[in-house]
């Protein structure tokens, strides 16, 4: 058996379907991760939702921000939904779309194996975050989204405030907060102060802040991490972060990297799109 995690997918579903390929992927034995934003931009969320989900369980899917904003749209009026582009609107307008969106919302925002000794998320961990404490936070916002309420979690999520997650945040503050950190996150300070308007690469930050793997006194874990959403970044590998996305959606690849291997192995194909400069979330 296989174990593969695959970086930011974000509708490009014939790179998808070629990388899977390129896998040898056997449904019966092997198992994919997704790293969160499967959905915007690449032309084909439609069916890269279908594929993925016709995988059963044998797919684990963490949230993106992507996702999680096609959620919400989908709770709009359809006068604002009508302001969205062809792609989005083809899952919206699927004879499937329930099934689809249902589907979506009850998938998690963090994924622990320690038996492969790794740990997905889409973005990042707050540098005072445990193995415990983000899983703690994840399950907070889970609950939310996979219960009877969560059109609420869904209006209330959006926002910068508050920017550094706490133990003493309650509600909505600290479901924002833990969406942020775990979908958003790229830079923070040594306090865990998230810095949203960063989203180049390591060394253009603002001065006082760090990529989020790399922040000076920060809780040491033992489990690997890994995770997408910062194209910019690139491929990264070390200080026990994996960052698999590499920018399929801007004419970059898509990549997989395999978490059973006794050194994780990289396994790509090239985008079909034009390289075209990174416009960040």
């Amino acid at each position: 058996m296989a174990t593969y995690a695959i970086g930011d997918v974000q509708g490009c579903y014939d790179e998808l379907a070629r990388l899977i390929d390129k896998l040898k992927f056997d449904i019966t034995r092997d198992a994919l991760w997704f790293c969160g934003d499967l959905v915007n931009r690449g032309g084909q969320s439609l069916e890269v939702l279908r594929l993925i989900r016709s995988i059963g369980a044998n797919a684990t899917v963490v949230l993106g921000n992507h996702d999680l904003s096609l959620l919400a749209i989908a709770e709009r009026k359809p006068s604002e939904q009508n302001k969205l582009s062809a792609e989005l609107r083809a899952v919206l307008d699927a004879p499937d779309r329930d099934t689809l969106l249902l589907w979506l919302r009850t998938r998690k925002l963090l994924h622990v194996d320690h038996e492969l000794g790794f740990l997905m998320v889409h973005a990042g961990l707050a540098p005072g975050w445990s193995v415990h404490d983000a899983e703690a936070a994840a399950h907070g916002v889970e609950t939310r989204l996979h219960g009877p309420n969560y059109r609420r979690l869904l209006k209330v999520m959006y926002g910068n405030k508050p920017d550094v997650w706490t133990s003493k945040l309650r509600g909505n503050d600290r479901m924002r907060a833990s969406i942020n950190v775990l979908t958003r996150m790229r830079f923070c300070d040594v306090r865990g102060k998230l810095a949203f308007r960063d989203k180049g690469a390591p060394g253009t930050q603002q001065p006082g802040y760090y990529p989020w793997f790399s922040v000076p006194g920060m809780i040491k874990r033992d489990l690997r991490i890994v995770c997408g959403h910062w194209s910019t970044l690139g491929l990264f590998r070390g200080l026990g972060t994996y960052a698999i996305d590499t920018g399929c959606v801007w004419g970059g690849s898509l990549t997989a990297i395999r978490l059973d291997d006794d050194e994780p192995r990289l396994i790509s194909v090239k985008s079909t799109l034009p390289r075209i400069a990174d416009l960040g979330d």
